[in-house]
Order: structure tokens, then sequence, then C-alpha cells
């Protein structure tokens, strides 16, 4: 998941194809529809996202009882209406009346605790869930933003990697080269600095036992003579979400495919291309495709049939985008990284997002 952010920004509004009484605001490369003569291009306004947990005030205020998703309908979440998509909203809610919407902009002001929008946590299943520890030198992930969102994030031209993203659940593996110490962990319960007790019923732990990874991240730990190594996996297969890969019963083992890894080499932390390394070793990601940057071919990778299973089995989640050489984003303030998001993934029916 991306973080959760509501902040200002100016529009492009842009006509809706099949609707006269409706436009498109466009925000980065996000597009959410309005009301015709809401906004005029130019204008500022909020712009709360995917994901968000609104508040009952502001959700009678916005006119949208009973229209959002969730068991409470309090939840954004993209939908297509009048075929185009739309991804987010678009308002100019009165606790804010009195704001400089523009000035608000400029120097990147979060409104979210003002507005009381929480982002949207799913309920954790028992078989990722377990007894926990503390874990202050777990090698954490990190959120990747939507390249609709921060379309400046790569140059035209740079040279990128596609990956395929996968949608199973974030499975994060520390190996301590001194200790031998292993701790496995999931996003969620690792962005708490907390690591999961080792227990042959829970999913990452299978997984990570199924697939000899903490063998391998002992013998990469010795290659690099780093001091700590972590594999980022995705976990999947039947019972992790509601797409499979072609898994048919939730008693065989998991799938594991690794999508990342880090290391800490004389006490600096360095991100490091996993099918370099971990060709052989373990199951990866799948690549899709690599050359010069540009949205269009990114936006046409990210849509689609899953390849992880070699059949095809469903519709792609879409891609992650990653600079062949591993850079800094002044964007974002951290790694340049992004992922770009297939409209039929976000708009499917019955979908989970367990972290």
């Amino acid at each position: 998941m991306s973080t959760l952010r509501v902040t200002a920004e100016q529009l492009t509004v842009l006509d809706h194809p099949n609707a006269d009484a409706l436009e498109l605001a466009q925000v980065g490369l996000y597009r959410a529809v309005v009301a015709k003569g809401a906004y005029r291009s130019g204008e500022y306004a909020v712009y709360i996202p995917e994901q968000a947990v609104l508040p009952a005030g502001l959700i009678e205020e916005l006119g949208l009882t009973g229209r959002l998703a969730g068991a409470e309908a309090n939840r954004v979440k993209a939908v297509r209406l009048r075929g185009e998509l739309s991804q987010g909203l678009v308002c100019r809610p009165r606790a804010l009346a009195g704001v400089d919407l523009a000035a608000a902009a400029e120097q990147g002001e979060d409104f979210a605790e003002r507005l009381g929008i929480t982002k949207w946590r799913p309920p954790i299943p028992t078989a990722m869930n377990g007894d926990v520890e503390s874990a202050p030198d777990l090698l954490p992930w990190v959120d990747i933003e939507n390249l609709q969102r921060f379309p400046g994030i790569f140059e035209p031209g740079e040279p990128v990697v596609l990956t395929e993203k996968v949608h199973g659940s974030c499975c994060l593996v520390t190996y301590h080269a001194v200790s031998g110490q292993l701790q496995v962990s999931s996003k969620g319960i690792g962005a708490q600095h907390l690591a999961l007790r080792e227990d042959p019923r829970n999913v990452y732990w299978r997984a990570v036992r199924a697939h000899g990874v903490a063998e391998v991240a002992a013998r990469l730990a010795e290659r690099l003579g780093a001091e700590r190594v972590g594999l980022f996996g995705e976990v999947f297969g039947a019972g992790v979400q509601d797409l499979d890969y072609g898994s048919s019963a939730r008693t065989e083992l998991p799938g594991y495919a690794v999508f990342d890894v880090s290391a800490v080499i004389d006490g600096q932390l360095h991100w490091l291309p996993a099918a370099e390394l971990l060709a052989g070793e373990l199951p990866l990601v799948p690549e899709l495709w690599r050359g010069p940057f540009d949205t269009e071919t990114v936006f046409a990778h990210a849509t689609g049939r899953e390849t992880l299973s070699g059949r095809a089995v469903h519709l792609r989640e879409g891609v992650v985008i990653r600079p062949v050489t591993e850079r800094h984003s002044p964007v974002l303030g951290g790694r340049a990284i992004a992922k770009a998001v297939s409209p039929a993934y976000l708009t499917r029916k019955g979908g989970t997002e367990y972290e």
C-alpha cells in the first residue's frame, strides 16, 4: 500500500466522454469523476486518495452516504463511473474553508488528521498472524507510491526495469550474520518493529522454511560481507489473497517469490538487484520489460494477465518500476521506486488486500 496523505492539489479538468453532467478532475495522473462545473483547471482542491477511511460527518457533507466501500461504507475505493475510472475524491471540505489551498499545496501540507481521515488497514487472517517479539534491527520494507500520484519520479528515457506486482502478502526476512538469527515478519507487523515467532501454522514461516530462505540468506551475507541481509518476497497461493495464481488448495505449500534485497555492509544500507543475486537460488517475481522509461509503456504492461503461474490464470495486479541503477528520488525523498496498478485489478469484485 502507499502512504496516506490528504493534500491540496492543482487540478486539470477534462471532459467526461460519456456523461454531460460529469467531468474528470486530474491530480498527477489520477482522475476523479466530479460534477460538471464544480472545478476549473488551475484551481486548487483537496485530494483524498484510495484506501482512505472517512469520518461520518465528512461522508454526509460530500453526499456520499452509503456510496463508499467497506462494511461501514466509509472507505474510498477506485470505481468506474459512466465508464471512466475514478480514483480518489476531489473536494473542498467546510473544515478547510479558511485555508489557502494554493499555499498548502506549495508546502505539501497533510490534512488527514485535521479532517479525521485514516488509512484503511485490512484485518489480518489467522494464518498471517501469530505471537510477536521486538525486532528493532529488522530490515523494513517501504511503501511503494503510485506512479499516477508522483509522475515525476523517473526521467523520460531513463533505463528502468518493470517486474510483475504479485498479489500476495509481503514477507520480510532479516538474516543476522554474526548471530545467525533469522527474523520473519509481515509488512504491517514489521512496520511496528516486530517479528513473528516461528510457528509452523504461520504462512510466512511456512514459505520461508519450504523454500530454504534462511540458507540462501546466509550464503548471500557471506558473499557480500554483510552484517544483515534483508529478503523481501511475496507469499501467495490459495488462502492468501483472492488471486491465487492457480493454487487449488490451502493445504499446499505457499508460493514464494522474491522482489527485493537489501544489505547492511560496513554500517550502510544498500538496495540490491534480486535477479542478479538470487537467480537459481530462490523464485523471483517475473521481469516483464526493461528499457527507456515512458508512461505509456509502463501502463501497457500494468494490465493484462498474470505471468507468475505461467498459465495466465487471472488478471495482473500491475507492475513495479525501478531504475536499472538504484538511486535516490528527490520527488519521494527516498528510493526511486513506484508501482502502476491495473484498472481491472482496482475494480474487481471481492478483492482482498491483506498485508
